[in-house]
């Protein structure tokens, strides 16, 4: 039987970045902690708590992430100029 994961545990790294669960990347886009920049970007909207996460610093303030979806998990990867 697969261990269950909450989201907040459940990261996983893939090339050049992690993916979430996609309920928890809703969670976060319905709270507005990760807001919209541009058609393809998002970042962290620091006037806004962000749920815990296993791993600190996910979402540092001020990067871009680009963001897809693959498979019911979103892939998130810094947007490096």
């Amino acid at each position: 039987m697969a261990e269950r994961q909450d989201p907040f545990a459940d990261v996983a790294r893939v090339a050049g970045g992690f993916s979430i669960p996609e309920l928890k990347w809703r969670e976060l886009v319905f709270i507005r902690a990760l807001v919209p920049e541009g058609e393809r970007f998002f970042v962290r909207d620091p006037e806004r708590p962000l749920p815990p996460f296993c791993e600190p610093d996910l979402f540092p303030e001020g990067v871009r992430f680009r963001v897809e979806r693959r498979g019911g998990r979103v892939e998130l990867r810094r947007d490096e100029p």
